[in-house]
């Protein structure tokens, strides 16, 4: 083989080799390549069960707001849980405390731990009804998470904790709001870490497969944690795209060209 040719060789395999393909850029591709239409699946999605820690909004109405107005600790007309402060929905909010209770005034403690938001509401309105309310008063509690917290650090555009005001949220969705995974991160290696009653799990995804779609940890959860690897292009330096392979190429054969003149000189 020429030195020519091992030259090219050589500059062909870097070329290849720091270049990010495409397939590791794409999210949900159909990997089987069957060709066959897939048929819309029901989504399950699980309750969120409250854990220590979580701020929950509740606001209780009725027919005369004079009667409920010593339940609620903040004003109902100051505004949705949208048109807030995360700060004010922080400190109006009710804390799960270590042991898995919130205090409300006039009622008191309650238990909240493990229990889903719609049976907090039901227990809430039970008690109301059964101690200070008749039906004919019209009582009508909401109960929300005060925003749905995840934290999400690594190869995207904006690390940090993030809130968003819904109550179900997916892992694309979340890297959406946090700017999407940069070009030099691996969507193949999506970590979620998360909080369980009876421990921390740790879970390993791929986005650019259709079918984590059907994963556990498609759906978040809230106080998730979300880690996503940096590709091995970015540890090697090199170029993210062809184009920027050829000017990595080029600066180094210069620089090997000057330092040769050089010595030779």
């Amino acid at each position: 083989m020429t030195k020519n040719s091992l030259c090219l060789l050589l500059l062909l395999s870097v070329f290849v080799t720091s270049c990010i393909p495409l397939n590791d850029l794409v999210y949900l591709q159909d990997k089987d390549k069957n060709g066959i239409e897939r048929a819309v699946s029901a989504v399950e999605s699980k309750p969120y069960r409250l854990q220590t820690n979580d701020v929950i909004s509740i606001n209780i109405k009725a027919i005369d707001p004079k009667l409920v107005s010593i339940f609620n600790t903040t004003n109902s007309e100051s505004g949705s849980a949208q048109g807030r402060s995360e700060t004010a929905l922080y400190f109006d909010g009710f804390t799960v405390d270590d042991h898995g209770n919130i205090r409300i005034p006039v009622l008191g403690e309650i238990n909240v731990l493990g229990f889903t938001l719609e049976e907090v509401r039901l227990k809430i309105e039970n008690t109301l009804l059964d101690t200070y309310f008749k039906a004919e008063a019209n009582i009508f509690v909401t109960v929300k998470l005060a925003g749905f917290r995840y934290t999400i650090n690594g190869e995207v555009g904006s690390t940090g904790t993030k809130v968003l005001y819904k109550d179900n949220v997916n892992v694309l969705e979340a890297i959406a709001n946090a700017g999407d995974i940069t070009i030099t991160g691996n969507r193949k290696a999506v970590t979620i870490i998360r909080q369980l009653p009876t421990g921390i799990e740790m879970r390993t995804i791929d986005l650019t497969d259709i079918n984590v779609i059907h994963s556990p940890y498609y759906h978040l959860q809230p106080n998730d944690y979300i880690y996503v690897k940096p590709l091995k292009q970015k540890t090697w330096g090199t170029g993210r795209t062809g184009i920027e392979s050829i000017g990595t190429i080029i600066t180094i054969l210069s620089l090997a060209t000057t330092t040769y003149v050089l010595l030779k000189i």
